[in-house]
């Protein structure tokens, strides 16, 4: 990709409703994130709702546990393919760097790694769910 279409594609992202893109094309590797004031504000109320729900397990849940998030908004994919395996269940052990998941988003699927060592405590979307950037998908203790 030249300057001149990743200048071009900066400028598509930020003029768009998009919070996230992850673009891969031969041994390159893009990922462009924004942070808009409206979304964040449109995003409180949602999480209380969530959190309301989940109050009695958030103490055990909290203790040394931690969060894998999206990176990007998409379709959230458990397997490579609908016929396939899950990547992981709950209570396989992972390795940092070991792929998770599956986030589609604009025709292109970006793999979601774990950013930890540990055991999958929690799968907290469904296959084929939509996503927001940095909702939590999994859980790792």
């Amino acid at each position: 990709m030249e300057i001149k279409e990743l200048t071009q594609l900066i400028e598509a992202v930020s003029a768009s409703d998009l919070t996230g893109l992850r673009y891969e094309e031969g041994g390159m590797k893009l990922h462009l994130t924004k942070k808009q004031e409206k979304i964040q504000v449109a995003a409180v109320p949602a999480e209380p709702e969530a959190v309301s729900k989940t109050e009695p397990e958030a103490p055990v849940k909290d203790a040394g546990a931690n969060a894998v998030t999206s990176p990007l908004v998409g379709t959230f994919y458990a397997a490579p393919s609908e016929d396939a395996e899950p990547f992981v269940a709950v209570g396989d052990q992972v390795k940092k760097g070991q792929t998770l998941a599956i986030i589609e988003a604009m025709k292109l699927m970006n793999e979601i790694e774990s950013e930890y060592d540990g055991v999958v405590e929690e799968i907290c979307v469904s296959n084929g769910q939509t996503v927001e950037y940095g909702q939590e998908l999994f859980r790792i203790r």
